[in-house]
C-alpha cells in the first residue's frame, strides 16, 4: 500500500514538475517574439529650409507649401510615415501658403503633421539608418542655408550608399550641390538632374538675389542638367537621384520617388 501511495505521490510530482517547465517555455515563447520583432515602419525624411529671407531684399521666404504637401500626400497615403528636419530645427518659415489648394489645405489640417511640421527635428537628432529616402522641399530659403549644412549633406550621403534614394525639387536641389560620396566624388556627378532653371529664376526676378544660380551650380558640380519650358512639370530620374524643376514637378517626384521604393 505504502509502495503504490509513493509511486502515485512521485508521478503527480512529476506531472507538476513538467507542467512548470512547459508553462515557463510557453512564457519564454510569447515574450521572445516581443524582445525580438522590431517595427517594420517605412520612413522617408523631408528636408525643409531655416531660412526666412531673400537676400537683402527683406521680403519673406522660407520652404514652399506645395513642395512639401504634394510629394508628402503621395508618400503618406502608400503608408510611409514621414519626419521632418532643418537646419535650425522647430518652426520653419512657410511660402507658397495657399489653402486653395486643396492637397496643401488637407496638408496644413492634419494635426499630426501640422505639429511635426511646426516641430523639426534638427540633423543632430537624425538617424540616417531609419530612412529609405530623403527629400528636399524648395523654397528660395533652400538656397541660403541647404547648401553648406555639412550635417545635411553627411545624411544624405549615408541613405543613398545605404542604398535609399535622395530626392529634391525646385530650390531644393540646392541641398545637394555639395554633398560627396565616400569616394570624394559629388553625388550629382556624372548623373542627370533638375531644378529651378535659371530662366525661371530670371523670371522671378532674383537672379541677383540669390547666392547662385541653382542650373549653373549643378552643371558646375558634374550634373547633366536637364529642362523643360518654364513653370511646365519635369522630372528627372537617374537611378536612386530623383529631382524636379519647379513646384509644378512636386507630385511627379513624390510619385517617381514611391514608384522607386516600390
Amino acid at each position: 500500500m505504502k509502495k503504490v501511495l509513493f509511486k502515485t505521490a512521485f508521478l503527480a510530482l512529476a506531472l507538476s514538475f513538467a507542467s512548470c517547465k512547459e508553462t515557463e517555455k510557453k512564457e519564454e515563447t510569447d515574450t521572445q517574439p516581443q524582445e525580438e520583432i522590431k517595427t517594420t515602419e517605412k520612413k522617408i525624411l523631408f528636408v525643409v529650409t531655416s531660412h526666412d529671407k531673400k537676400g537683402d531684399t527683406g521680403k519673406p521666404t522660407g520652404y514652399y507649401l506645395a513642395e512639401v504637401a504634394h510629394p508628402w500626400e503621395v508618400l503618406h497615403e502608400a503608408g510611409y510615415t514621414i519626419d521632418f528636419v532643418s537646419p535650425k530645427g522647430g518652426n520653419p518659415p512657410v511660402d507658397g501658403f495657399d489653402l486653395n489648394d486643396e492637397v496643401n489645405k488637407k496638408f496644413w489640417e492634419d494635426e499630426e503633421y501640422h505639429a511635426k511640421i511646426e516641430n523639426t527635428m534638427t540633423p543632430s537628432q537624425v538617424n540616417p539608418k531609419d530612412y529609405e529616402a530623403i527629400y528636399y522641399a524648395g523654397g528660395h530659403g533652400a538656397m541660403w542655408d541647404l547648401p553648406d549644412n555639412e550635417e545635411l549633406a553627411k545624411i544624405a550621403a549615408q541613405v543613398y550608399e545605404d542604398g535609399g534614394i535622395v530626392g529634391a525639387v525646385c530650390h531644393g536641389p540646392a541641398g545637394l550641390v555639395n554633398i560627396k560620396l565616400s569616394d570624394g566624388s559629388y553625388l550629382v556627378s556624372g548623373k542627370k538632374v533638375n531644378g529651378f532653371t535659371n530662366e525661371e529664376e530670371k523670371a522671378v526676378e532674383l537672379e541677383n538675389v540669390v547666392p547662385f544660380l541653382l542650373e549653373s551650380k549643378l552643371i558646375e558640380r558634374g550634373g547633366q542638367f536637364e529642362k523643360s519650358g518654364m513653370w511646365e512639370p519635369h522630372v528627372t530620374v537617374d537611378g536612386r537621384l530623383i529631382t524636379g524643376q519647379n513646384p509644378q514637378s512636386a507630385k511627379g517626384v513624390g510619385e517617381a520617388i514611391l514608384k522607386k521604393l516600390n
